[in-house]
């Protein structure tokens, strides 16, 4: 059942062609294998998004509060990056914190799933999770390790591919100066050409697009340019 499920998630993905028809065919073939609602989450030093069909509060609260940095499933996916099931462990074996999540998401009838973590260009990671309101999961047979990753493969080429638009993302935030200056810099303009067209020392335009360098956790100005570019914060 399960194989032959991740067999149609790969098929939908190649065959959708737009992106309200991939998000109907994912939230369709959840529910006829047996679980409540799903969720994409890609995972990027910089920006994490999902698109997903969890609630609406649940989906942007996990990503402003970082619950990713906290949450077992994710730190389970990164560490054996195969196909697991999942459920809350026991509130005396985990630390306070964690057990708070559990009950939170469960608040939101997420309490146990599937969840199939990919690794993507980059180094980063990719990862999708079929969700249940039931408090314990049992499969018939072993989860297909091959089937499973190449079905995620598919989702996660298909939405690069569409572009979709993420039902939640971590908001990154940039000042008017910082953006001005990073804008002038994707047109080309040196921080010295900068600072004559608006007017700024070069200590000052040096002082904004470092700042917004770290806010985007990049490594160069050069990166920094292109990850607000690709953002659409430029």
């Amino acid at each position: 059942m399960l194989s032959t499920w991740f067999q149609t998630l790969a098929d939908l993905s190649s065959l959708a062609r737009s992106e309200t028809m991939l998000k109907d065919a994912l939230a369709d073939a959840v529910h006829a294998l047996g679980f409540d609602c799903y969720a994409y989450l890609n995972i990027q030093p910089v920006r994490t998004f999902a698109v997903s069909n969890y609630a609406n509060e649940w989906q942007q609260r996990y990503l402003d509060r970082g619950y990713k940095d906290i949450d077992p499933v994710v730190r389970t996916a990164r560490e054996r990056m195969e196909a697991f099931t999942w459920a809350p462990e026991s509130p005396r074996k985990v630390p306070r914190r964690v057990s708070a999540f559990y009950a939170e998401a469960g608040d939101f009838g997420i309490r146990s799933g599937i969840t199939i973590p990919i690794r993507t260009a980059f180094g980063h990671m990719s990862m999708l999770t079929v969700a249940s309101h039931k408090a314990s999961l049992s499969l018939e047979h072993d989860i297909d390790q091959l089937a499973a990753v190449t079905a995620v493969a598919f989702l996660h080429a298909k939405l690069e591919q569409t572009d979709v638009e993420p039902t939640a993302s971590t908001r990154i935030e940039l000042s008017a100066r910082q953006t001005l200056c990073l804008k002038w810099s994707a047109e080309g303009k040196s921080m010295k050409a900068i600072a004559a067209i608006e007017g700024m020392s070069y200590a000052t335009v040096n002082f904004h697009l470092n700042n917004a360098r770290k806010a985007l956790d990049a490594g160069s100005l050069a990166q920094a340019t292109a990850l607000a570019t690709k953002l659409k914060l430029i």
